[in-house]
């Protein structure tokens, strides 16, 4: 059997073992195990061999340090109440107008992904805050259900962002300049959900009526009270990209910066520290399993010698480059049915990554088309978020809000599904959009 073929049937393996639901790191591990032993003829030394120095050449990289901090940055804002002040702060100023406290939900949920990085912990967190809120003002279930659904993704849009610095690590880019690249796609996103809502209480205005005004001092006092989160947000990627520290660095004190905000403004005592690390231990325990999954299964189809094969057949096809890049974000999409983000990334771009660097799009360099790549990923590979029927944020907002049947939140989030191909769609045409804050460094 070729390498192609085996390579092929690694994949199959790997998709029938995830609709068996076996966690997608034991997966990988298992695919690519098995990878090995059918390019050495079962023998077993070049498997061993490997998974002996695997672990350590993983874990030992510097870079991934950030991964825990930037988690534990997440679970301080969380347990520290600081995403009620995020969601107070934009109910003072759109909570007024119909259908502006699901606005004022959205703005949050970018505020708190600022100093997240998750887009499940965004949702959950802000589903918590904000779902009382929503169905004391009357707004309708499925509203309700389908902006936090959606919204929540922008724990992973806004920076800081975890797949975008494993995306970093496996490419060899600028932690920095993704971060800087995904600002201004990311609050296009806000923007879109935004005008969705808009929209949607336009067609329905029973969907979202207006509340109370607020006065001007009320909304000073909120906004005074959310400076705290804008400076740490500054402070993270300003550093990070001034120069002046390294990304580990900077997590560092905006983790440190978090965890004392949470003290003295939320009120966090020893059992909201202690829940923090442990929160922080768990996911950092899961991130770093499909971490090790997917080393083991990219070293197994790299000696099938598939991401190469197929590398070289895309770039001889003579098909034009944006239909690859199309069907590239279309099997994001497909994926996202049936595998997690951070999955989603670890397995596809060893293959998909040297297929679109040797491609030519309007004539762009290398690094551009690297960091454009990486922010057009992490788009489509958030719709796999919210995608029915296994959307992961779904099933939190469905956890929370359990009086909305999950059919009304599958309807809610089907406007904002349109807002983010939109989305996509205006980046790949205008990859300005992703790199002129990069440039303007």
């Amino acid at each position: 059997m070729s390498g192609m073929a085996i390579g092929l049937w690694i994949f199959a393996g790997l998709l029938f073992l995830l609709a068996l639901r076996i966690h997608v790191g034991v997966g990988m591990l298992i695919g690519g195990a098995a990878g090995f032993l059918a390019m050495n003829n079962g023998d077993p030394a070049a498997l061993l061999f490997t998974m002996n120095h695997l672990a350590y050449a993983r874990l030992s990289n510097y870079d991934l340090a950030v991964i825990p901090l930037f988690m534990l940055m997440g679970q301080f804002a969380t347990h520290g109440g600081l995403s009620k002040s995020l969601f107070r702060c934009a109910a003072a100023f759109l909570g007024h107008w119909r259908g502006g406290l699901a606005m004022a939900a959205t703005g949050a949920c970018a505020g708190f992904g600022a100093i997240c990085g998750s887009s499940l912990a965004t949702a959950a967190t802000m589903a918590q805050v904000a779902l009382p809120e929503l169905k004391a003002h009357g707004y309708s279930g499925r509203l309700s259900t389908g902006t936090l659904a959606a919204a929540g993704t922008l724990g992973i849009m806004i920076p800081p962002s975890v797949p975008l610095v494993i995306y970093a690590v496996l490419t060899q880019e600028s932690i920095g300049k993704l971060f800087m690249a995904a600002v201004i796609p990311g609050l296009i996103a806000m923007m879109g959900y935004m005008g969705v809502i808009r929209l949607l209480v336009t067609l329905n205005p029973a969907a979202g009526p207006a509340g109370p005004k607020v006065n001007w001092s009320g909304r000073l006092a909120a906004l005074i009270g959310v400076t705290p989160v804008l400076l740490v947000f500054a402070v993270v990627i300003v550093g990070i990209y001034g120069g002046w520290a390294n990304p580990t660095e900077a997590a560092s004190i905006g983790a440190a910066a978090c965890g004392l905000l949470a003290v003295v403004k939320g009120g966090m005592r020893w059992e909201g520290i202690k829940m923090s690390l442990i929160g922080t231990a768990h996911a950092t325990a899961m991130i770093f399993l499909v971490l090790l999954g997917a080393d083991l299964l990219n070293s197994g189809l790299a000696i099938t010698q598939l991401p190469t094969e197929l590398a070289e057949w895309v770039k001889n096809s003579g098909l034009p480059p944006l239909l690859v890049l199309v069907a590239i974000l279309l099997c994001y999409v497909l994926l996202g049915c049936v595998m997690d983000s951070l999955a989603m990334i670890l397995l596809t771009i060893p293959i998909f990554y040297p297929m679109v660097m040797g491609l030519d799009f309007w004539g762009m360099s290398v690094p551009d088309k690297s960091v454009w790549f990486g922010i057009l990923a992490l788009m489509v590979v958030e719709i796999g978020l919210v995608h029915p029927p296994v959307g992961m944020n779904l099933f939190i907002i469905q956890k929370l809000a359990k009086d909305v049947p999950y059919l009304e939140t599958a309807k809610g989030v089907m406007p904002f599904l349109a807002s983010d191909f939109l989305r996509i769609a205006l980046l790949v045409a205008f990859p300005a959009l992703s790199l002129w804050l990069v440039k303007m460094a």
